[in-house]
């Protein structure tokens, strides 16, 4: 009996002490057993993330495509457009350039044609009191038949002067032309036709600041011609008509001569 006893308190004190060891173990178990479960829904939502990501990367990838193809159709154009702008840009440079070649070429031109035309224009002249327009041809035509006058050609002066007053009837040169025509017939001694040249100019032309010297020439041819009377009365008529001149002096002693 008493080793009975002694198993039984041997058994029950080892049942005592292997009751919290039990439950240790399953306490391990419990813990191991969230562990895992949580370790597997960490997971699961790893997994959801990650596919939830990649179903968005796609989704941006597909939305991202046609937008890069439109980017780079964009940027091909701004290329092209670039491209045709310095195209343009370069044009019109070349076209500013040409256009500045041709003004100035239009303007040697036009210089050109002005120095070519301006001795065609009307020249003012002064000429015995009087002011008026004349070609270059005119004057020019003028001075040579003058010239002839002063150097003596009578003969070519006469012809010079008459074909003037024919090209330019109405040129202001004509009373003076008329009047160096008279000189000249004199001195040619053609004073028939020099004292009608004068009593033209005369006549028409009682004004004319040479018109006592004409009044003076023509009592000269009427002189040379022995018309002595009518040379009186010339004289005659210049000292009353222009007193004080120096034509009506050199009358005066002329007149005296003849008498």
């Amino acid at each position: 009996m008493r080793a009975l006893r002694l198993s039984l308190m041997t058994l029950a004190a080892s049942a005592a002490f292997m009751q919290p060891a039990k439950a240790g173990l399953f306490e391990d178990d419990e813990a191991r057993k969230a562990i895992l479960e949580l370790r597997g829904t960490v997971k699961a939502n790893e997994d959801a993330a990650k596919q939830r990501a990649e179903q968005l990367n796609t989704l941006v990838q597909d939305q991202l495509q046609p937008l890069r193809r439109s980017m780079l159709d964009l940027n091909g154009q701004i290329d092209a457009l670039r491209s045709e702008i310095a195209k343009l840009r370069g044009a019109n440079e070349q076209l500013a350039r040409d256009l500045a070649d041709t003004q100035r070429k239009l303007a040697d031109q036009s210089q050109s044609v002005e120095a070519r035309f301006k001795p065609l224009e009307p020249q003012k002249v002064s000429l015995d009191g009087r002011e008026f327009q004349v070609n270059p041809d005119e004057r020019n035509q003028y001075e040579a038949a003058i010239g002839l006058v002063r150097r003596g050609d009578f003969a070519e002066a006469v012809a010079a002067l008459n074909a003037f007053l024919k090209r330019y009837p109405a040129s202001g040169y004509t009373d003076s032309v008329r009047f160096w025509l008279g000189n000249a017939q004199y001195g040619k001694r053609d004073y028939k036709d020099a004292v009608a040249t004068f009593k033209a100019f005369i006549a028409g032309n009682p004004d004319h600041p040479r018109a006592a010297e004409a009044l003076l020439a023509l009592a000269n041819c009427q002189i040379e011609l022995k018309d002595n009377k009518s040379a009186r009365r010339s004289l005659d008529d210049l000292i009353k008509a222009y007193p004080g001149t120096e034509a009506a002096q050199a009358a005066k002693e002329r007149l005296a001569a003849l008498r």
